[in-house]
This record gives structure tokens, C-alpha cells and sequence, in this order.
């Protein structure tokens, strides 16, 4: 199956019957930010190129060679055990699916990357489409295959990925439509423990700013066993202000957090980069 019949399957379409748009994936590979040409949202210098073989999960994919890449800037559910069903199954199927798709037997570029623990390759990655390079995280995030991870590293992909998954989920396309991608209330710390361990999207309004021990916390309740705690290093709160997200100023202010939920006494994520944090006040 290629990727325009893939998006039209029905099995993506949303519970409106609106179908997952191929236009997603064609305008995130047709353009970039305006003035930017098609590759510049996330250019890099292809350190190799190779052919993409069989797909693992929706960021996942072995080499003709063998080696396992993994795409960097986003994050997906992780694919199905045999057997397993619910919304997580159905949102990491249709992701695992999503990348089959896009990169299936395409030749690819391959930015130079680094090797996780697992020895995989964590690299942004190209696909050739009518032999131009056409950014793969994008598709997957424009396609509402993926959402945005919180160790975006690279300042000319993270805004660009942002827009586009927000374009997405406003538009409640493809995965934002299951309930695995719902963006969680942060007020609600019993939901969000059962989440302990995965990446998630919170959001609330800031009740407190407080500081101990080298630490900033942006407090979502008045209690943390009762609702979400963000936690940023001193360290770290330079890089915050100067990218206009100092947290003294979220102080009563609805944001958005991205990040990995943990159980400490109460449901935390950790913030090291500004990115992880978006205004989303309400009309």
C-alpha cells in the first residue's frame, strides 16, 4: 500500500468520518516556515544514505545493512503486542503503519546522529521522494502520526514541528481524534499517575512558583500528590528566560507540558528545555 492510499484508508478516518488528509503529508514536504525552502524547517548534512527496510514501531526502522535508526524530534506509542488491544494499540498501530508509508522501501539520508544505549541511530532522517529529500519527522507530526518530543535538539526543527503538530491537533486529525493522544488536565493527579512512565501532553493553569534546593517548581495544585508538579533545574532557568519562558512569569498562567510523567509523591514532569512549555491560554 503507498502512502496516498495508505491516508485514505478508512481505517484512519476520524469518528466525524473525515479522512486522515494526504495534504498534511504533502504540504510539510512541500514547504517549509515561510521563506524557507522545502528542506530548511529541519536541514542537516546527510552523513550516509541507505534504502529503509523493514519499519519496527512509528519511529523505528532497519537499514538494507541491518542497523536500526530511530527518528529524532518526535514521539510515538510504542508498537502493539501481539494480542493487545485499546487506544494505545490502535494509536501505535496506525503510527507503526504511518512510517511504513513514508519511508518503505524509499532510499533515505540519514543526519549524523547518536547511538543510544541500545546502539540504535537517533538521527533526523530523510526520505527521497521524486529524488528530493523530504524531512520524515515532519510528515509523521503534519501526518498526526507523532507527537513532538521534548529533546527536540536542533533550534531550526523545534518551531517548525510545534506549528504543524498544533495545526493537527486543533484540527483534531488522525491520532489527536484517539483518546491515547487526548492532552491531559493537570489538575487531575490520579490520571495522570496512571500515565507514569509514558510521554504525555498536560495542561493547566500554574497555581505557584516556588523554589528549593536548586530547584524551580510550577505547582498545578495545592497539593503535589493531587495534581501536576514541573520541575527545572536552577541550572537550566537561564535558558528558560532568555527564550521568553522564565517561570516566575508562568505564575497563574495556563501552559502546555510536554514530557515524561514520574510518580514523585505526586505526578512530575521535568523541564530542561523551553520548548517543553507553551502558552495556551483560552479566549
Amino acid at each position: 500500500m503507498g502512502l496516498r492510499d495508505f491516508l485514505r484508508d478508512r481505517r484512519l478516518r476520524r469518528p466525524a468520518g473525515a479522512v486522515l488528509s494526504l495534504a498534511l503529508v504533502e504540504a510539510a514536504w512541500a514547504q517549509g516556515a515561510p521563506g524557507q525552502s522545502p528542506a530548511a524547517a529541519c536541514r542537516f548534512d546527510a552523513a550516509e544514505r541507505g534504502k529503509a527496510g523493514k519499519v519496527l514501531d512509528g519511529r523505528s526502522f532497519l537499514l538494507d545493512d541491518g542497523r536500526e535508526v530511530r527518528l529524532a524530534g518526535i514521539e510515538v506509542p510504542p508498537a502493539p503486542l501481539p494480542g493487545e488491544s485499546g487506544a494505545r494499540a490502535q494509536a501505535g498501530a496506525a503510527a507503526k503503519a504511518g512510517l511504513q508509508a513514508i519511508v518503505g522501501d524509499r532510499a533515505v539520508e540519514i543526519g549524523r546522529g547518536t547511538a543510544d544505549r541500545y546502539g540504535r541511530i537517533v538521527a533526523y532522517v530523510n526520505a527521497i521522494v521524486d529524488e528530493e529529500p523530504r524531512p520524515v519527522s515532519h510528515a509523521m507530526v503534519a501526518g498526526s502520526f507523532a507527537r513532538v518530543s521534548a529533546l527536540v535538539d536542533a533550534p531550526s526543527c523545534t518551531a517548525e514541528l510545534l506549528r504543524r503538530e498544533r495545526e493537527a491537533r486543533a484540527a483534531k486529525l488522525g491520532l489527536w481524534a484517539n483518546p491515547y493522544y487526548e492532552v491531559l488536565g493537570a489538575e487531575s493527579g490520579a490520571a495522570l499517575l496512571i500515565q507514569q512512565g509514558h510521554f504525555a501532553l498536560v495542561e493547566g493553569r500554574v497555581l505557584s512558583v516556588r523554589e528549593s534546593g536548586g530547584i524551580v517548581y510550577l505547582n498545578f495544585g495545592i497539593r503535589w500528590s493531587q495534581a501536576l508538579t514541573v520541575t527545572i533545574s536552577k541550572r537550566n532557568e537561564r535558558i528558560f528566560t532568555a527564550a521568553g519562558a522564565a517561570p516566575k512569569l508562568l505564575e497563574h498562567r495556563r501552559v502546555r507540558v510536554r514530557g515524561w510523567i514520574e510518580d514523585r509523591n505526586g505526578p512530575r514532569i521535568e523541564a530542561t528545555r523551553p520548548e517543553q512549555i507553551e502558552i495556551a491560554e483560552r479566549n
